[in-house]
């Protein structure tokens, strides 16, 4: 592993290691040249390659010749800006085991372990490489959508924009509320050459997925609330995992009775969501055109709201998160047209004559059967009668 430049005689030294330190002395006629070597290697866990929120430590180890001497280490990443990690471990000054902080995806890139001794005087720069596998997402958001509309739910894996060189696989889980069963619905690998491998795995209910090379994405036509829930896309790599989710708040708008209002009636107007909402959150119906009297607020943990209207216009029901209106839905109270007034009016007054007419007919059916019920009475009266006087004169 070494070789010597006969011109200018230096010695170099191929693939160093720890042993390779020590006093090398060079000798020509009776003149002797001395040079102590120091050597330090720093260890980094899987080659750089490390998952969002995973806390790598890194090893750092010395040998020469001498005493090994007291090390100060500092860390920078790779914006130059100082990172301070815990000395997990310290052996005789020649192991120092680190640990760094939770690593983000914006962590990658080239970092420097500047070593920096006072006595013999050392200031060595090593460079590694970083790359943290994650999502360009954040590790949790919440969506809302309303109910029979499109919606996309997208995670964005940055092993391209970090060139990751080395295989991995993931997988996209939906369950419908915490403490419930999950739901694999794909499971995904990529080669090393960064080529995608997609396979739909649940046919809990329809979805789509479309075709894409950078992005994990589920499409759900027509959403509802069964669609509701927390969607989670999974990330795995040398038996760790980093994982986004994305929770899925469907909600809508109905009335009861539905249909147009009638004159001097009222109608009940229902807005609700699929999930509990967070105590920053409420669902707020407003009359448009209408003043403050006109509104009506959900309590905290409310999943629905509901105002009873009595006259025909527009409403509008809003989802509002940190005083933002995140999604607003509408509900057109239409009053009901003359001819279903007249004709609802004239039923009722039908029905109601129909009713009385019903009750006389059955008042006269039962006064004669009555009638009836007493003349057979009679007529059984008088045959008993004339069989009793019948029976006496043949006695005679």
């Amino acid at each position: 592993r070494s070789e010597i430049n006969t011109d200018s005689k230096h010695l170099k030294i191929l693939d160093l290691r720890l042993s390779d330190a020590g006093t090398y002395t060079c000798i020509y006629d009776h003149a002797e040249v001395s040079v102590s070597l120091h050597v330090f290697e720093l260890i980094i866990p899987s080659d750089g390659h490390f998952l969002t929120n995973q806390v790598p430590r890194l090893t750092l180890m010395q040998n020469s010749s001498h005493s090994p001497p007291d090390l100060h280490i500092r860390l920078f990443n790779r914006e130059h800006n100082a990172v301070k990690p815990k000395l997990i471990q310290k052996e005789t000054r020649q192991k120092y085991t680190l640990e760094l902080n939770k690593l983000e995806a914006t962590d990658s890139g080239t970092w420097i372990c500047h070593i920096h001794s006072d006595s013999p005087l050392i200031n060595q720069n090593i460079t590694f490489a970083v790359k943290v596998l994650g999502f360009q997402n954040p590790d949790f958001e919440r969506r809302y959508a309303a109910a029979d509309s499109n919606i996309i739910l997208s995670w964005s894996p940055n092993f391209q924009k970090i060139q990751w060189k080395v295989g991995f696989t993931g997988q996209l889980n939906w369950k419908q509320r915490e403490n419930t069963t999950a739901h694999e619905l794909l499971d995904f690998n990529i080669s090393v050459q960064g080529q995608w491998q997609k396979t739909k795995k649940s046919t809990h209910f329809q979805f789509e997925i479309p075709e894409s090379e950078r992005t994990i994405e589920v499409k759900l036509p027509k959403v509802h609330f069964n669609h509701s829930g927390q969607y989670q896309c999974q990330l795995a790599y040398n038996g760790t995992h980093t994982k986004s989710s994305i929770e899925l708040v469907v909600m809508k708008v109905s009335a009861n009775p539905v249909g147009p209002l009638l004159r001097g009636a009222e109608m009940t107007l229902i807005c609700q969501v699929s999930n509990p909402l967070p105590p920053n959150a409420h669902l707020s119906w407003e009359h448009v055109n209408g003043t403050k009297k006109d509104m009506k607020k959900s309590k905290q943990h409310e999943v629905k709201v509901e105002v009873n209207v009595s006259a025909a216009g527009l409403w509008n029901c809003h989802l509002i998160e940190d005083n933002v209106r995140k999604i607003s839905l509408n509900y057109l109270v239409e009053e009901a047209p003359d001819w279903i007034i007249y004709t609802v009016t004239g039923a009722s007054i039908g029905g109601s004559v129909l009713v009385f007419g019903l009750a006389c007919l059955c008042i006269i059916g039962g006064i004669s059967w009555q009638r009836r019920r007493q003349r057979a009475k009679r007529m059984a009266r008088a045959r008993q009668y004339l069989l009793e006087n019948k029976t006496c004169q043949c006695q005679q």
